[in-house]
């Protein structure tokens, strides 16, 4: 362990983009991450200014429409990496079992081992908990299924586990490689795995899954229709509730078959009619 650490804290203007931001850092920063209402701070033995490059990066492909402000520190080691890891356990999620590589699997359940550079994208977090309980419930096997913002690969590895046939695609390269490298954990294999969005897949799918945020899921929204074949499901998920209505607005024209609430998110499943 070295003596010293870098600590990277960004302050975001709008607390709505801190779990969208997290969640992309979760895939760059290898070691240990912490989000509050409207900050995340990053830890590392390794300098962390690639981590400010990449945000300023996706921002800007956003037209810069997030604010942020970034604080580098360099500070003492304490062995926070250790402490992180005892703070992170398994969890239960329906059928699914998901736990970091230093636990065991669990008999009698589907185990996904996922080591989460934080809670998000391994089950921890609220949208990724809800969409995992409604694949044990909405996916079978032989299904052709589409993941969209892929992130760690979590939920496109849950549907390879009960026998689907998955597509995985996300915007960021670096969550592609770690969805790559997840899958590779879990000794999976799927059959696409793309950078970009869902305009780029290939025919249609029995299930269409998008855990991303309301924004972004109204700007890709004829794509996701157009990917989930006639009578198909449509799972959509990363929807602050206060930001529900946009979204249930701009997929009034399918069937809203089920809604889950978990804290301030919320999980629609529709189905393509």
């Amino acid at each position: 362990m070295q003596s010293r650490y870098y600590e990277l804290t960004m302050t975001l203007e709008e607390e709505d983009f801190v779990e969208f931001i997290a969640d992309f850092v979760a895939n760059i920063a290898g070691d240990g991450l912490e989000i509050g209402r409207n900050h995340i701070i990053v830890r590392s033995e390794n300098d962390l200014a690639n981590v400010e490059d990449a945000v300023n990066s996706l921002v800007g492909t956003l037209g810069g429409t997030i604010e942020i402000e970034y604080k580098m520190e360099l500070k003492d080691n304490e062995d926070w990496i250790s402490t992180y890891q005892n703070s992170i356990e398994p969890i239960e999620v329906g059928k699914f079992y998901i736990y970091p590589s230093w636990y065991e699997a669990k008999e009698g359940k589907i185990n996904i081992k996922i080591d989460p550079a934080l809670a998000f994208g391994s089950g921890h977090h609220a949208t990724t908990f809800s969409c995992l309980d409604v694949i044990g419930r909405y996916v079978h096997e032989d299904e052709r299924i589409l993941d969209v913002g892929c992130g760690s690969g979590i939920l496109g590895l849950a549907c390879t586990k009960l026998g689907a046939k998955v597509d995985l695609c996300d915007t960021d390269p670096i969550s592609v490689d770690s969805c790559e490298q997840n899958f590779a954990l879990n000794s999976a294999e799927y059959e696409e795995l793309w950078e970009g969005s869902a305009n780029q897949s290939d025919g249609e799918y029995d299930v269409v899954i998008a855990n991303i945020i309301a924004d972004v899921l109204k700007f890709i929204v004829h794509d996701l229709k157009t990917a989930t074949k006639s009578n198909g499901i449509l799972i959509l998920s990363g929807i602050l509730d206060k930001k529900e209505s946009q979204v249930t607005d701009m997929y009034g024209d399918l069937e809203l078959i089920e809604r889950i609430q978990k804290e301030e998110w919320v999980t629609l499943v529709y189905r393509n009619k």
